[in-house]
């Protein structure tokens, strides 16, 4: 599965003009990528190049939550605010299947060079770009993670690994960015645009070889456990997706995200792709244990 990726500044080798990353790769903030780039970084690709492999715990539960060290907030936080940084520090999303296992959590510090290169690979993929131009895409992309990593807890990079039956070594499979509010929103956001003031999801991508087994549907089922547990009240997160890329709009349309608006045929002038603006209601959790989390194996395409 594809994403989209959206950074602040674009990386299209025909218009390589300042703008921020998705939930999908296309700009830089990326927004969904089904397994393609789109605009916030959205990624859901994949990944050769880059060695993704971390050491698994004997424990065969998720790694037990800790700081996210150290976060790069600048300025001072309310007791809101703060709250709020916990709970991203403790957030945790696990699924078992039937040949492995996943969990997902907030980005930590030792986790960025891999992720960088992982939504670098995709991108590059999605935009069919030599590989000796990643080296390039890898610099802006880390620029801009390290930046938008500095407005948590208003947004996040939520980063997933996975452990093959057996296996003794968890890899990093996939990386969706979240924000949550105007204050963590991308300053050039891709079009159509998506109101600031509501959750949105980007930069999306999950490594080529592990996609298909599910990882991407629930990458997106954590980002809306975690929404909903940040929220204090039902609330709609947006998300785009390219219209070429069909599998990964199935995925989001089977998980209840209708198309709100799409780009007009002139956004091709600008050299860029048509996408869909989609919307999906989400409800409150305040117990971590009401969120949904599906123990079926059947999902959709990612």
């Amino acid at each position: 599965m594809a994403a989209t990726i959206s950074f602040s500044f674009s990386i299209d080798p025909h218009q390589q003009q300042h703008q921020p990353w998705r939930s999908t790769i296309q700009h830089l903030p990326f927004t969904h990528i089904p397994t393609k780039p789109t605009t916030p970084l959205h990624l859901l690709h994949k990944s050769h190049h880059f060695p993704f492999t971390t050491p698994l715990s004997s424990s065969p539960s998720p790694p037990e939550p800790c700081l996210i060290d150290p976060l790069p907030t600048t300025g001072f936080m309310t007791n809101n605010e703060l709250n709020k940084l916990r709970l991203l520090e403790n957030f945790r999303y696990s699924h078992e299947f039937g040949s492995g296992s996943m969990w997902v959590g907030v980005m930590r510090a030792e986790n960025l060079d891999s992720t960088v290169g992982l939504l670098s690979e995709s991108f590059a993929e999605s935009m069919s770009l030599p590989f000796g131009y990643v080296r390039f895409l890898a610099f802006l992309v880390k620029q801009y993670m390290v930046e938008r990593r500095g407005l948590m807890p208003h947004m996040a990079t939520l980063v997933a690994f996975y452990r093959e039956e057996g296996g003794e070594e968890e890899e990093l499979a996939g990386t969706v960015e979240v924000s949550f509010n105007r204050r963590g929103a991308n300053a050039s956001p891709p079009t159509p645009t998506a109101p600031k003031d509501s959750p949105y999801l980007c930069n999306m991508a999950v490594k080529k070889p592990l996609r298909r087994k599910g990882i991407g549907w629930h990458i997106l089922k954590a980002c809306e456990k975690l929404i909903s547990q940040m929220s204090c009240a039902p609330i709609d997160v947006y998300l785009h997706c390219r219209i070429i890329d069909t599998a990964p709009f199935s995925m989001y349309t089977k998980a209840g995200y209708s198309v709100v608006k799409t780009d007009n045929i002139f956004i091709l002038l600008t050299l860029q792709r048509r996408k869909h603006l989609m919307r999906k209601r989400l409800e409150v959790f305040n117990d971590p244990l009401e969120a949904d989390v599906s123990s079926s194996d059947e999902y959709p395409y990612s």
